[in-house]
């Protein structure tokens, strides 16, 4: 019953320490993932912002940041 108990803590042992490297490994790897880049190829500007009096529209703005929270 002992070689059991040892056998089985010792597969649970070796499984938690895989799964922790796999995580580090995965967290490497989305480390350097460079998200903020310019896109290239055929990418689409999703949002196009109006330049004619901005002055003025800072209260529109203001109210639909707080109405839509963007």
């Amino acid at each position: 019953m002992i070689f059991q108990v040892i056998r089985v803590f010792l597969l649970f042992a070796a499984c938690t320490i895989m799964f922790y490297y796999g995580i580090i490994w995965v967290s490497q790897e989305y480390e350097n993932y460079r998200r903020y880049d310019e896109p290239e190829g055929t990418a689409v500007k999703v949002i196009q912002q109006h330049k004619s009096d901005a002055e003025s529209d800072w209260l529109s703005r203001l109210l639909f940041f707080y109405s839509n929270g963007e």
